[in-house]
């Protein structure tokens, strides 16, 4: 029985070493063919390729045993950088379901070669890129070290992320509803410094989501990075509630509730009935 998006979700971890084998033909022309049918609910088109390292003279210092990588690039526009961060999410758990390895990396690839091979023009950014193979038995001592310098595998509470009504009421699992899964898999989902700058309201068919911005983080040329979390964290979302069968749609209508400076409204969620 093929995993489902929870299964995938939980299982997969961002693998920056390979086993050094060229992808399989076969593989390949699985994620070419699965990049064809790849959307986002926000309209937002995303440009993807593949790269060799060697042909583009691309290099990573935290990656080993591939040459293979994916990159993609959007033009700058209201939403492109959530609606990146979601489709390049769906490549990675496709690329799970297939056995394959992917890590998306931003600030530790060599960026003027990747942004020469995808030949971005001053309208457009590439947020990320990211490795492409088989993930070898065992981790390189410096990705070992690095997950645990980033306590890659740790999450804040459900009860941090997650409120009821208002910004100010925490919200349990059990008062979650329709929307307990969908909410515990996006706090699962990876984000740059593992900062889970997410955070949601739910108020009845509604879950209005916010990002908690990282001061650090604000001021880059790519735009705000953080956003492209927020997209990861709405691919887990929604992925997980049309497969249990909920349909429903993003909107922008953010309610008045009371924020600070670093709490920014993203999009709305809302169950079709």
């Amino acid at each position: 029985m093929e995993n489902s998006v929870q299964d995938l979700i939980r299982q997969r971890k961002s693998v920056r070493t390979f086993d050094g084998a060229a992808l399989r033909k076969e593989d390949r022309q699985k994620l070419e063919q699965y990049l064809e049918t790849l959307d986002n609910p926000f309209d937002v088109p995303i440009t993807f390729r593949f790269l060799d390292a060697k042909e583009y003279e691309l290099s990573s210092p935290v990656i080993v045993g591939t040459d293979l990588y994916i990159a993609a690039k959007v033009s700058r526009a209201p939403q492109s950088e959530i609606a990146y961060g979601y489709c390049f999410e769906k490549f990675c758990l496709y690329a799970e379901r297939i056995g394959i390895g992917t890590v998306m990396l931003a600030a530790t690839i060599s960026r003027k070669t990747f942004e020469k091979a995808m030949e971005v023009r001053d309208t457009e950014v590439m947020p990320a890129a990211s490795p492409v193979g088989y993930p070898a038995e065992k981790r390189s001592v410096r990705e070992t070290l690095m997950r645990k310098g980033l306590k890659a595998d740790e999450r804040l509470p459900f009860g941090e992320l997650f409120f009821e009504g208002t910004l100010a009421k925490s919200l349990t699992p059990e008062h979650a509803g329709q929307f307990r899964d969908a909410l515990e898999m996006v706090r699962l989902a990876p984000s740059a410094g593992n900062k889970q700058p997410w955070r949601a309201v739910v108020c009845g068919d509604r879950v209005h989501f916010y990002e908690k911005k990282t001061k650090s983080m604000s001021d880059n040329p790519l735009g705000d990075i953080q956003k492209v979390d927020m997209g990861i964290a709405l691919a887990h979302f929604d992925l997980t509630l049309k497969e249990t069968g909920t349909d429903g749609r993003f909107m922008s209508e953010s309610p008045d509730f009371e924020m600070d400076d670093l709490t920014e409204y993203i999009i709305t969620y809302e169950v079709k009935h």
